[in-house]
């Protein structure tokens, strides 16, 4: 359960999102950590450290992304917004690590683009 609003929508090209996701690109807002409610379900949740201080939590029984966190941002999470089926307010707001992007995949859209962060 979301107990806030999310954050913009970040579209990512990073080669971990991209691999996360299994396709060109990973979708995430960000929220406050104590805005997040787990309702249901947290047996079914797996954790992963992708890279050292930040962890992947996914659906254990079909592997859906959930959410990551950053050690060093505890208080926020990132939300892998294509797992919600509820309709959104928010938008996708920029592209970031395009440096990353497959050669395979052109963007169409006119989000600001950022080479990073």
């Amino acid at each position: 359960m979301l107990g806030a609003e999310l954050g913009a929508i970040e579209v990512c090209y990073c080669q971990m999102c991209r691999k996360a996701s299994g396709g060109p690109l990973a979708t995430n807002a960000p929220i406050a950590a104590s805005a997040f409610q787990l309702t249901a379900g947290r047996e079914l949740l797996a954790e992963y450290e992708s890279s050292p201080g930040e962890s992947r939590v996914f659906c254990a029984k079909c592997g859906s992304p959930i959410y990551s966190r950053q050690l060093a941002k505890p208080e926020w999470l990132r939300i892998r917004v294509g797992t919600i089926s509820e309709p959104l307010n928010v938008r996708p707001a920029a592209n970031y690590y395009v440096a990353s992007k497959c050669n395979w995949w052109d963007i169409h859209d006119a989000l600001p683009s950022f080479d990073s962060e």
